[in-house]
């Protein structure tokens, strides 16, 4: 992917856009009207514009007065080792920019990411992953194509050393996948590809696993069975940060909870104790209203 800016503006943000061709001479418009941006192919010249290279699915963002809002403000957000930390909160809160912003797919202007002690802020995520850092996007989080087999094989691309121990306990994680591994994973069943994102994740032995809405659009049944794997993977000692759209499901899984509203953080502490407390539930979001 490639980013389409105006000449002489400044770096504003990036953040998740996926568009068709259409789309993208829609945005062409806008970037000739001083408004908005997308990917193309490098070298694409247009009176006014310019065309960088820029490595991601995501695109930065440009507006012809070089300023844009600050999406995340003053979150302080932290997991311990071998912890479930979950972030909740309404749609529209700033959870899964949070997220990008801890992995390195967002620019932070202030402020820092550690990871075990070691600043990491100025490190791109390809990086952060060689460090320690697995992350699971929402959506798109599969190749389709490839089988369950070569997804795992791609989730240990950074590393140099026998890979088949750690896919031996993926498999032992998620039998499924072991029998469904020569299967494109793009045939699997929704809950099965979320299985195939996490194992690949796992691959690169993290040390902080990250998982955006791991249980978004999966059965019940299904979800069950990836609570008891994430609290499993927890216990081998990695920590998990993980973002959460249900209260009910944060509540069952975390040992403590970041909420957050508006691009803040309202509230941060042990999950048993914001749990115990519908009045407390109540005051910061209505959360109570939501664990059905």
């Amino acid at each position: 992917h490639f980013l389409l800016a105006r000449s002489g503006s400044k770096f504003v943000e990036r953040t998740d856009i996926q568009g068709s061709t259409r789309d993208a001479r829609q945005l062409v418009k806008a970037a000739l009207r001083g408004e908005s941006l997308g990917f193309f192919p490098e070298g694409t010249s247009t009176d006014g514009l310019r065309v960088l290279p820029f490595k991601s699915s995501l695109f930065s963002a440009f507006f012809q007065d070089g300023r844009g809002a600050d999406i995340l403000h003053d979150c302080t957000i932290a997991v311990d080792r071998g912890e479930i930390a979950v972030i909740v909160g309404p749609n529209g809160a700033g959870k899964s920019t949070a997220m990008k912003a801890v992995f390195g797919m967002l620019d932070v202007r202030q402020g820092h990411v550690r990871l075990d002690g070691e600043d990491i802020t100025e490190l791109s995520p390809q990086d952060r992953v060689g460090k320690g850092m697995g992350f699971v996007p929402q959506t798109s989080n599969i190749f389709t194509s490839m089988t369950v087999e070569e997804n795992l094989e791609m989730g240990a691309f950074i590393r140099r050393d026998d890979i088949r121990p750690t896919m031996e306990q993926v498999y032992e994680l998620f039998p499924i996948l072991k029998e469904k591994r020569r299967q494109a994973a793009g045939e699997l069943s929704g809950g099965q590809r979320q299985q195939v994102a996490v194992g690949r994740a796992l691959m690169t032995e993290p040390q902080l696993l990250m998982l955006d809405e791991p249980t978004a659009g999966v059965s019940p049944i299904v979800m069950d069975e990836l609570f008891d794997r994430i609290i499993e993977v927890a216990r081998t000692g990695i920590s998990i940060l993980m973002v959460e759209q249900n209260f009910a499901v944060a509540k069952a899984l975390g040992d403590s909870v970041v909420v957050m509203d508006d691009g803040i953080v309202t509230w941060t502490g042990a999950m048993a104790d914001l749990a115990a407390d519908a009045t407390l539930q109540d005051r910061l979001m209505g959360l109570s209203m939501e664990a059905h």
